[in-house]
Order: C-alpha cells, then sequence, then structure tokens
C-alpha cells in the first residue's frame, strides 16, 4: 500500500481500538523496550502522546526513563519551518497542548539534536525494512537527517508490520527497531 492508503486504514485501526486496549498494548509496549540494551545513553527523545489520535500512551516510557534517571528531551513543532525544537524535560517544564492537539513544552533548556542518542519514533505504520509512516508533514525524517548517524531511532506501534510500503522517498529516515505489544522488530 501506499503511505496515503496507510495513514487512512491505520488511523482508522486505532480509532477502533478501546481505552483498556490503548493502555494495555502501550504497557506491553513499555516492557519490551526493557528487554533491550538501550539504557545506557544519556539523552532520550520522546514524543508525548496525541490521546486524540489514539498514540501509544509514553507515560509508562516517561516512568522508565526518570526511573534510570536519564536526560528526556521534548519537542515543540515549528509549523512555519517544518522543524522540531529540542528541549530537556525538567521539573519546571510547561506542556501545553497546540492547535493540533500535540502536547508540548511551552519552553526550556534548549538540546541540540546532535545531543540526542535514541528517539522514539511516532508512527501510523511501518514495514518489514524499517520504513515508516507518520502524518505526512516530515517533521521527524527532518529531525532524524539532523540526528548523528548513529543515533538509535525506535519505532513504537500498536500493530504489526506490514511487507512493503510502495512510496518510501530517498529522504525518508528507516527505523533501527520497532517495538510491538508482541514483537521487537530489528532493521
Amino acid at each position: 500500500m501506499t503511505k496515503a492508503e496507510l495513514r487512512i486504514a491505520y488511523l482508522l485501526k486505532r480509532k477502533e481500538l478501546t481505552e483498556t486496549q490503548l493502555d494495555d498494548f502501550s504497557l506491553q509496549i513499555a516492557n519490551q523496550l526493557l528487554q533491550l540494551d538501550i539504557w545506557n545513553f544519556s539523552f532520550y527523545h520522546i514524543f508525548l502522546s496525541i490521546t486524540e489520535q489514539h498514540e501509544v500512551n509514553t507515560d509508562y516510557i516517561l516512568n522508565i526513563l526518570s526511573g534510570k534517571d536519564k536526560n528526556i528531551v521534548l519537542s515543540k513543532s515549528d509549523f512555519k519551518t517544518g522543524l522540531l525544537n529540542n528541549f530537556l524535560l525538567t521539573d519546571n517544564t510547561t506542556i501545553k497542548k497546540n492547535k493540533y492537539n500535540i502536547p508540548e513544552p511551552v519552553d526550556g533548556i534548549p538540546i541540540p539534536a546532535e545531543n540526542i542518542e535514541l528517539v522514539f519514533v511516532p508512527l501510523l505504520a511501518f514495514d518489514t525494512n524499517g520504513n515508516r509512516v507518520g502524518y505526512g508533514k516530515g517533521f521527524y525524517d527532518k529531525f532524524l537527517a539532523s540526528c548523528k548517524p548513529e543515533t538509535i531511532k525506535i519505532g513504537l506501534s500498536f500493530f504489526e508490520a506490514e511487507n512493503k510500503i510502495k512510496d518510501v522517498f530517498e529522504s525518508d529516515i528507516a527505523l533501527d527497531y520497532c517495538i510491538t505489544p508482541e514483537q521487537v522488530y530489528r532493521f
């Protein structure tokens, strides 16, 4: 399927999940992450879930990162430039939803993309080659391109991989892993 077809199909699939399924699957994904050898870094970038879009609830992962005393980095979308501005999550960080219901830091201590060692990547669908489908604005592809090449990219999905996304672009940045409630995909 194409990215456009997958966006429609997976937005619908996510909306069909119950609140209990969303919560259970999100916890299973966090538990899968605990099995990986990814906890020796300092700077972890994570997205805050858009509850209206039935995204993976990243609160469980935030709790793991906090418990391991990691530097947690959050993004704020700049819709004029299509870039993500990254800020350190601290006790003083104020989070507000933007006009698209994306929870974001209002401001804070800026963190350059090259400092980030691991990124938890939001997505709608992914394939067996590690290609992902997001919402189509390109924010994460631009952001990931500005990170160091060795930065680990981990997608989080309620659903298993598609065989192939037909319209992958050269500028698309592939994942290193994708975690589902049932499986860890390594690419």
